[in-house]
């Protein structure tokens, strides 16, 4: 009989509870024996985590309820693991069948028996150092896909990777990357839709072209490719997608700019066979170098939905057409039906980095409304004729002038996934406060390195006086926002110390878990935001955390792990958060009794650097230097955020290996590019000579802070 997918779907999914038996004994010869009926049935086994979102439909909602409102204070360490690499971890475990699997730094994977956290088997697909430098922010990984005993995962330096799932061993992998001489990477989680891998990568910073690949699960081959934005029209032919955006670009040479990389977000309807992924920023920020000020520059910032057999273009709506301000729609995609108008409609919902919360209708595209879930200042409205946002050109418009927007670019809303509980009605979603100026330079120049960002916008420079950093930092306010698609208004929200807290996961239970950037595990009630239950991290939790079940007992797992880019290039604005890069698995149960050791929290010593010897208008220049060649990695003025060496604390031995470090490559093998050939040995100088005076700051601001 040969049924639609979707039938086929259906029909498997009724079978589950007949052959209980038999689909056991074959879950048990077979790990991570998942295939899409079993995704599309996941209701029927809520004890699994199979896919990123547990669903297709990204709801990251659990309906277990073991752990309740009433006894979640019960909650305690049932075993923690720790990773290999303390740098920023954002990985969404996957549990099928008593087994975890997930991901730490540098692509990393672990397997881990749910139960007891006993390590199973890991997989390093070392990826080479020197690659390590070509991403805008950390070399994270947001976790794995499992399908028909195969583990997948995206390697930081753009190789989609299949493993056996029983103990690890590679069986195929593919480079994903279509142009070597470009920065691409892969950050976000694969998704595994009929049979075909689906990933996309990063790099828009870095002048990338933004597209979605997907591959044969059996064999790694290449299916199908979606670009998001147009190519060199004399090398090939448009489909109806380019037809449609190439219309939207302006100049002569738009196309080797690039941009709308498909980095995290995908949801699929398996109803109506849609695929939906989220597209980034372009590339330069900047809409005049790029498209001579004009044209929404289709798909940049745009949901777009796709067939997932063909990756055919079915519709988009754009959240910022446009985009000048790095307001990527990349962030977490929902799907839900809700209650609009009085009819319930099949919906997507999006909160992306602009600070307007999206719901669409997911057939067609039409948006249902869009209302501001965070302050704005760059649009006053969402116009529902035209479905464009108001655009303020007084406020926003930094072609013209210096502009403080808001949100800035870190967003009102980052990768971090929120959730949607269908039984509150309610979306949780780590939401955060910020601005930030921008301004235009007078003519912006692409810089060929392949760790070096090129966004043809000027950042201005933070203050160095601590005080005034201190109070810019105090304006980034992060909140856990309870949000209700229906009304467009808030429920409730709690604040927190700072920006860039982690992600959400809603139980039925009445429960939202989340963890925080300044070291938390927390419970929320999910009707009143009531805060019922705490415990300690050691370190910021940025991942969204999953409940799961075994052997009749509910587990709750955070991975923890600080980094990414708020610490890394807003290293001064992130010190309020008080942690340090700790990489870990915390897996908490009911009368949990395991402990979690102390804190790495040892104070650095701050060596005695060299003499400074460098004139004023020297410092000054390296400083500028500094910002804009070593800043996005090693935090705005010299102050890290603690995940990548602080270089105020050279000791003399890397002040005597300075020069070759930075222009020569040697430490090239940890993730440290060479330099020669973009800076000059004079540049190099003076951009020591500003670590030098900046040390010598850190001394003086240390002695004061001791004096009683």
């Amino acid at each position: 009989m040969n049924l639609p997918y979707t039938l086929r779907l259906a029909s498997a999914a009724c079978l589950l509870p007949l052959a209980a038996g038999a689909l056991a004994a074959a879950q048990a010869a077979t790990p991570a024996a998942v295939d899409g009926a079993r995704i599309v049935a996941a209701d029927r086994e809520p004890g699994n985590w199979m896919s990123h979102g547990r669903t297709y439909s990204e709801q990251r909602y659990s309906p277990l309820k073991r752990i309740d409102d009433r006894n979640v204070g019960q909650l305690g360490l049932a075993w923690t693991a720790r990773l290999d690499i303390d740098r920023g971890i954002e990985a969404t475990p996957i549990v099928v069948d008593g087994v975890m699997y997930t991901t730490g730094a540098k692509s990393i994977v672990h397997a881990f028996d749910a139960r007891s956290g006993k390590p199973l088997w890991k997989f390093d697909p070392q990826v080479p150092g020197i690659r390590l430098s070509e991403g805008c922010c950390d070399v994270v990984n947001r976790g794995v896909a499992v399908w028909q005993g195969k583990v997948y995962v995206g390697a930081y330096d753009g190789r989609l990777i299949a493993l056996d799932a029983r103990d690890g061993r590679k069986l195929w992998e593919t480079d994903t990357v279509v142009d070597h001489g470009r920065s691409y990477t892969i950050t976000g989680a694969p998704r595994v839709v009929k049979g075909k891998v689906l990933i996309g990568n990063g790099g828009a910073e870095y002048g990338v072209r933004g597209y979605i690949s997907a591959y044969d699960a059996d064999s790694g081959k290449l299916a199908w490719r979606f670009y998001t934005v147009p190519g060199d029209p004399a090398q090939e032919k448009d489909d109806r997608a380019m037809e449609i955006a190439r219309k939207t670009w302006h100049g002569s040479e738009y196309w080797k700019q690039g941009g709308g990389t498909v980095w995290d977000s995908m949801a699929y309807d398996p109803e109506l066979d849609l695929l939906y992924i989220g597209t980034g920023n372009a590339s330069w920020w900047n809409r005049k170098a790029r498209s001579e000020g004009k044209g929404d520059n289709l798909f940049v910032s745009s949901i777009v939905a796709l067939r997932p057999d063909s990756g055919d273009y079915v519709w988009h709506y754009q959240t910022t057409p446009g985009d000048m301000w790095d307001y990527t729609a990349t962030q977490h995609i929902i799907l839900a039906e809700l209650p609009i108008a009085g009819q319930t409609r099949k919906v997507l919902m999006q909160a992306p980095k602009n600070g307007f919360f999206y719901v669409l209708d997911r057939a067609s595209g039409e948006l249902l409304s869009a209302e501001k879930y965070a302050p704005v200042n760059w649009a006053t409205h969402v116009d529902m004729e035209t479905g464009r946002p108001v655009v303020d050109e007084k406020a926003a418009n930094y072609l013209e002038g210096p502009k403080v927007i808001s949100p800035a670019f870190i967003g009102a809303h980052n990768w971090h996934p929120m959730s949607f509980n269908p039984q509150t009605g309610l979306v949780y979603i780590p939401m955060q406060e910020s601005a930030g100026m921008l301004s235009a330079p007078a003519d912006p120049q692409r810089i060929a390195h392949k760790s070096v960002v090129n966004l043809g916008v000027d950042v201005p420079d933070l203050p160095e006086d601590p005080a005034v950093v201190k109070q810019i930092a105090a304006s980034f306010k992060g909140k856990l926002l309870a949000w209700n698609p229906v009304t467009q208004k808030a429920a409730w929200s709690q604040d927190y110390r700072t920006i860039y807290n982690g992600g959400t996961l809603s139980t039925a239970g009445n429960l939202v878990f989340q963890g925080t950037a300044d070291g938390r595990v927390t419970a929320y009630a999910a009707d009143s935001g009531k805060l019922l239950w705490e415990a300690p991290a050691n370190t910021g939790v940025m991942a969204g955390p999953i409940t799961y079940e075994v052997g009749g007992e509910q587990y709750v797992t955070f991975m923890a792990g600080w980094g990414g880019t708020f610490p890394l290039i807003l290293g001064p604005l992130s010190q309020e958060a008080k942690v340090r890069p700790e990489a870990r698995v915390l897996t908490y149960k009911l009368g949990g009794k395991a402990t979690l050791p102390p804190p790495q929290q040892a104070p650095l010593a701050v060596p005695q650097p060299p003499a400074l010897t460098a004139t004023a208008e020297e410092v000054a220049a390296g400083r500028t230097l500094y910002n804009g060649f070593c800043g996005s990695c090693h935090g705005l003025n010299a102050i890290s955020g603690g995940v990548l060496p602080d270089l105020r604390y050279l000791d003399a031995k890397k002040h005597a290996q300075f020069k070759d470090i930075v222009l020569m490559g040697a430490r090239a093998a940890k993730g440290m590019p060479p330099f020669a050939g973009t800076v000059s040995e004079a540049d190099a100088a003076r951009i020591h000579q500003y670590l030098i005076k900046r040390a010598h700051d850190l001394r003086q601001e240390t002695a004061s802070a001791a004096r009683p």
